[in-house]
């Protein structure tokens, strides 16, 4: 394997712009919820404020969020999380003359640097994009993070509706290359649809036959889990043995099911309370290396807005942290540049294709 991590580069904090900067201020937040005027919002890149003379790291963040001076670290916090009387960074410059800086251009590139020009066709990232090397790059991560680090999948129901795709995903799970999964009520409702009753919203997983009564089958699924009152028990008393439920239980895999104004049911376990269950993801989501997210919009974008660029270890060094949008829709896989995920990289392609393939290739 031929993969190495980009080196992280520190700020040049002799340079004099940002030696002679002012210490950062810090304001108390007047009730809880509520920032101090002038607020500084964070980004999905590292930030660095001036306490005491030094330059300190927000080591764990999240854009749209503001900046508490703690026990003399920085700490990121929602501004629904704020308690009367925290300080808060403020200053809206991000070039260290409020004592705050943005450093995005952090981590060292390939040295074979491509030749920017002025005329270029296909810079964008559309389905005639050829994906090969984004495959291979992948390929080559995964194994890294195997061992290596954190890897966080978001899924949309679309990743159960297919018999291969499920059994790829299976495989991802033993080979261990999941350590965390995201989703709705939709996708472990028609997986675990798919184990019980063969079928994905009525219809055979692998022949797309449809059933008679088969829109029954998705509501009698969660109609049983229910019954025996939670997915572990269900998949217990009804010998469910596939699927990617199945495989996240029986691998103690983490997941988190956060529900929406349409769910049917909803399966037990999956959180109705939207604050919670962004709460339950981000604790996650602090832990990831690598995030692909597959097929879903809106929980792609929420786990988007919760990833900064890069992760910080135990040990305090940086390193990258990489976002992979997977979508057989352009608007949808590219939106989260939109949403302020600017180094996200999106790959336009039928989810169950791209599991399959990343199930194919990985040892």
């Amino acid at each position: 394997m031929n993969f190495q991590l980009p080196s992280y580069v520190e700020p040049d904090f002799g340079d004099k712009s940002l030696k002679n900067a002012p210490n950062c201020v810090f304001e108390p937040a007047p009730f809880d919820s509520v920032s101090p005027e002038q607020y500084h919002a964070t980004t999905i890149f590292p930030e660095y404020f001036k306490v005491d003379g030094q330059w300190l790291l927000a080591k764990r963040s999240r854009m749209d969020c503001v900046a508490v001076l703690e026990n003399g670290e920085i700490k990121i916090v929602e501004f629904r999380n704020l308690k009367k009387g925290d300080m808060v960074a403020v200053g809206r410059t991000e070039d260290g003359r409020d004592g705050i800086y943005v450093h995005p251009n952090c981590f060292t590139d390939n040295p074979a640097e491509e030749l920017k020009e002025s005329f270029v066709f296909r810079q964008g990232r559309s389905r005639e994009t050829a994906f090969s090397i984004d495959y291979d790059s992948l390929y080559e991560l995964l194994e890294y993070e195997r061992d290596n680090g954190h890897v966080v999948w978001v899924m949309g129901p679309a990743c159960s509706f297919d018999a291969d795709s499920r059994a790829a995903f299976t495989s991802l799970i033993e080979k261990g290359y999941v350590n965390a999964l995201l989703a709705g009520n939709a996708l472990a409702t028609h997986d675990l649809e798919g184990a019980y009753k063969k079928t994905a919203l009525g219809q055979d997983i692998y022949t797309q036959q449809s059933y008679p009564n088969g829109h029954y089958n998705h509501i009698d699924t969660i109609n049983r889990v229910r019954y025996h009152g939670s997915i572990e028990k269900f998949i217990e008393a009804e010998g469910i043995d596939n699927g990617i439920i199945y495989s996240c239980v029986k691998n103690k895999i983490p997941f988190v099911l956060n529900g929406s104004i349409r769910d049917d049911g909803p399966l037990p376990g999956v959180y109705s309370d939207a604050y919670t269950g962004q709460d339950e993801m981000r604790k996650e989501i602090s832990k990831a290396t690598t995030v692909i997210a597959m097929a879903s919009v809106l929980h792609s974008i929420a786990a988007g807005n919760m990833t900064p660029m890069y992760y910080t270890k135990d040990d305090d060094s940086v390193r990258p942290a990489y976002f992979y949008a997977v979508d057989i829709s352009e608007f949808a896989a590219n939106k989260l540049a939109d949403r302020g995920s600017l180094t996200a990289k999106s790959i336009i392609t039928n989810a169950q294709d791209f599991i399959v393939n990343l199930g194919k290739m990985l040892k």
